[in-house]
């Protein structure tokens, strides 16, 4: 039967009907960026009425800056990635929002010590990098082709921390002319695309190639023409990191790697391999590495420098924080955690959220980070071509992988580790990685639904 406006050339010709699109949904993501604003000023000006009584005359500065910044970025998304998850962009926001009004906190304990402005800068230049990937980037599978380029670029940023002294016992900065750079931060990005370039390329190979480990096992170990190469860098990564003391950032590529080889292959076989060399490389570092055994003792008994004389630690003083915000917090501006030390707006910024925000505020930043990892994940398997579904997985993995070993570390569930909560913490590097990694993550989400025809993804 012949529909009204249906001419009779395409019914001879067998034209099927166009596929209806998805909504974009960028309205959404203004009003939830709108919000995240919104509460990010109301958290500045709950600082300054908790502490002097007034709302800090800074707060218009800081709420057009970051208004404007959250603004760009989202005209950047509407123009160059109409189809965007509408989720990705408002979350950051938030989360860079809050990680600034916490650093302002507790730099009004620190007058001579002032993050919260440097932090606004690097944020800044995260969101200018965030447009430059959204605008320029137009196919993400054109990372592909840099997949040995991405390598060579982690191992040159890996390597050049050896070159210069070390901080706090580890050679993971490098600082000039006053400005400190972490370039581990950048260069997890280039190993997640080198590991979803390669693997993307051989996956075939790694999941039905080799021989098996035991008789009676599914293990299948691929030849080690394959295998060989991409094991290779890891454990020069983990090399050059083991040497520059950077246990959190070894820890990290390890579970990157491992993650994206079982993604690779769908071998659960590889889960239990990584655990099991994670556990012997954790407890042989434990043993033989000083600054990582200090914090073994200090993971095992970290009341033992009170029991001593000696004061409590960085790590008691993060658990007395947790224990003094209860379920809903002593509210913004209102708690100690700056007795941490030095590392409070770093490492430990996470134990001034849980003690001024308390379990329910702690709880809600978790969820945040949980969603922002799963529309990451939800991106990668809409995908039907394996390297965007490799790369959406591993991006999404290095942030789920660093929330779960900075919250562990300074929870007491695991050894410290001395990385950054993405987006919360000060450190210019780690925020400027982070927002390339949503930029990333918007692009992939864009591909994935812009070309949705209503089937689902091989």
């Amino acid at each position: 039967m012949i529909q009204p406006g249906m001419s009779g050339t395409a019914l001879a010709a067998g034209a099927a009907p166009p596929a209806d699109r998805l909504p974009r949904r960028r309205g959404i993501e203004f009003s939830l960026i709108v919000v995240a604003v919104l509460l990010c000023v109301y958290g500045y000006c709950a600082v300054g009425l908790a502490r002097n009584g007034t709302v800090p005359p800074g707060a218009a500065g800081y709420g057009a800056g970051l208004g404007v910044l959250a603004l760009l970025a989202h005209v950047a998304v509407r123009l160059r990635a109409p189809y965007a998850d509408p989720l990705l962009l408002p979350i950051a926001v938030l989360l860079n929002g809050l990680g600034l009004v916490l650093i302002y906190r507790l730099d009004l304990e620190t007058p001579a010590d002032q993050a919260a402005p440097i932090q606004l800068i690097w944020s800044t230049l995260g969101v200018a990098f965030f447009i430059v990937v959204v605008f320029f980037l137009r196919d993400h599978r054109v990372l592909q082709r840099y997949t040995y380029v991405s390598v060579a670029g982690a191992l040159a940023l890996l390597v050049l921390p050896i070159f210069f002294p070390a901080v706090n016992g580890a050679r993971i900065w490098i600082r000039i002319a006053g400005f400190s750079i972490q370039p581990g931060e950048f260069a997890k990005v280039l190993l997640a695309v080198f590991f979803a370039g390669y693997l993307a390329a051989n996956r075939n190979a790694l999941a039905y190639s080799g021989r098996r480990i035991w008789r009676f096992t599914r293990l299948q170990l691929p030849t080690g023409r394959v295998l060989g190469p991409i094991v290779a860098i890891w454990l020069l990564s983990v090399l050059v990191l083991v040497l520059e003391r950077d246990l959190g950032t070894s820890l990290l590529f390890f579970g990157l790697f491992v993650i994206l080889l079982y993604v690779a292959t769908g071998r659960t076989g590889w889960i239990a391999v990584g655990l099991l060399l994670a556990c012997v490389g954790a407890v042989a570092v434990g043993r033989l590495e000083p600054h990582v055994h200090s914090r073994v003792q200090d993971w095992l008994a970290p009341f033992a420098s009170i029991a001593a004389g000696q004061g409590p630690n960085q790590l008691a003083q993060s658990l007395f924080a947790f224990a003094a915000g209860g379920v809903l917090g002593t509210g913004l501006g209102l708690g100690h955690s700056i007795l941490i030390g030095f590392a409070a707006k770093s490492d430990f910024v996470l134990a001034t959220a849980g003690e001024e925000l308390g379990l329910v505020g702690l709880s809600a930043i978790f969820v945040l980070y949980a969603l922002l990892v799963e529309r990451g994940y939800r991106a990668g398997l809409a995908l039907r071509d394996p390297f965007g579904r490799l790369l959406a997985i591993g991006l999404a993995s290095i942030i789920a992988l660093q929330v779960f070993v900075i919250a562990g570390g300074v929870t007491g569930l695991i050894p410290l580790t001395g990385m950054a909560m993405p987006f919360l913490a000060q450190g210019g590097s780690s925020v400027v990685t982070n927002w390339i990694i949503v930029a990333l993550l918007i692009r992939i989400s864009d591909c994935a639904r812009g070309q949705y025809d209503g089937t689902p993804a091989p």
